[in-house]
């Protein structure tokens, strides 16, 4: 039996709203009747992870597992990397103060990999500059250091996830329509199968589009500055393509062709649904800019020292092979494990891929950090 606490706190500079509810909300999953002495954390830019498709089957195994939301959830236009690696701390010091945890793991889910790195970063290697115009928020320089480390699924950073999977071809980013035949990824007249020069010239124009965004973001927001406004809302069109999701023969794996996290990927590109869909002047330049945000995974990971362990989904439509390995050589932990695990982005297939991930993260645990025996 599997016994769920809710857990609802304040962090600095967000108190309890006036209709009742706490910024900092979660669920902690333990074995019923036992307070375990390792636990995992896991937390996402904005998604909601209080319920953790992980969270019960790690309980079942005798690690205690806290799914925690900052107060982002649901508002990934407003983010801020220094309140949610605050609001972490939370979470963390909840474990440990609270729960009785001796032994926190991070877990890195998806998106949420480069966000649990920055947290450990900071609290090892305290670096963070408040986005621009803002003072630093109280306590982001005395954040409770964590143990160890998961990567799962996961991206290497906003920025760079964003990068990958936007559309080449977009002219002007207030045309949704307006394209450059030359680097449409849906004529077939470029493939696919897609040439390794038009992969190129693709992933050249990718990183060129960005970088037009933050230069338009920077421009605009000294306007907005000057004339008295704080920011203004956008939108970011067309992010559902990156070649691999078409070609399965670029990078292979077990992945469906011609398949993203909304299915196909030419109608999900063209719809109203994508990541950086709705961002601002100043989110633009503290989460998706490449050349701007603190989002992005490598940095972060060269300060993780701690037990690390990266796992790849090998039928993952949105995380390729090659981001795992980028993950894995860049921790500077010298005890770091990579392996490849059957299963989609979220494991729902094969049969039982959840389980064999959390038997892989439990045994992971088991040698480093004991058996997570409940106390």
């Amino acid at each position: 039996m599997i016994t769920r606490t809710f857990v609802s706190r304040p962090s600095a500079g967000a108190p309890r709203a006036g209709a009742g509810g706490h910024p900092c909300q979660g669920l902690y999953h333990a074995p019923e009747g036992a307070w375990p002495k390792v636990a995992m954390i896991a937390t996402h830019y904005q998604i909601d992870f209080a319920e953790h498709y992980l969270a019960e089957l790690m309980a079942e195994r005798g690690i205690g597992f806290l799914g925690w939301n900052t107060r982002f959830r649901g508002y990934e236009w407003n983010f801020r990397l220094d309140q949610a690696l605050v609001d972490i701390g939370v979470g963390v010091r909840w474990l440990r103060e609270e729960a009785g945890a001796d032994s926190v793991v991070l877990l890195g889910n998806s998106g949420g990999g480069s966000l649990m790195a920055a947290y450990q970063a900071q609290a090892v290697a305290p670096s963070l500059r408040p986005p621009v115009g803002h003072e630093p928020v109280a306590g982001v320089d005395e954040l409770p250091a964590a143990d160890g480390y998961v990567s799962l699924a996961a991206h290497l950073g906003r920025p760079d996830v964003l990068t990958a999977w936007m559309d080449a071809a977009v002219v002007d980013e207030f045309d949704p329509v307006a394209t450059d035949p030359s680097l449409d990824l849906f004529d077939p007249r470029n493939g696919p199968p897609y040439s390794a020069e038009f992969v190129e010239r693709y992933r050249r124009a990718q990183v060129d589009r960005n970088h037009r965004i933050t230069a338009w973001a920077k421009a605009e927001l000294a306007r907005l500055t000057a004339a008295g406004y704080y920011d203004r809302h956008f939108t970011v069109p067309r992010t559902w393509a990156d070649p691999r999701m078409v070609d399965p023969s670029l990078e292979p794996t077990d992945r469906k062709p011609n398949s993203c996290y909304r299915g196909s990927v030419e109608a999900a590109n063209r719809g109203d649904r994508g990541i950086a869909g709705e961002t601002t002047v100043r989110n633009w330049l503290n989460m998706w800019s490449l050349s701007e945000s603190p989002c992005r995974g490598e940095g972060n990971l060269a300060k993780i020292t701690v037990p690390a362990l990266v796992v790849n989904a090998t039928g993952d439509t949105g995380v390729f092979p090659s981001d795992a390995d980028r993950i894995a050589d860049a921790l500077a932990a010298s005890d770091k494990t990579r392996r490849d695990h059957a299963g989609d982005h979220y494991f729902l297939e094969p049969a039982g891929a959840r389980d064999a991930v959390a038997d892989t993260i439990a045994g992971w645990i088991a040698e480093r950090f004991g058996s997570g025996s409940a106390r």
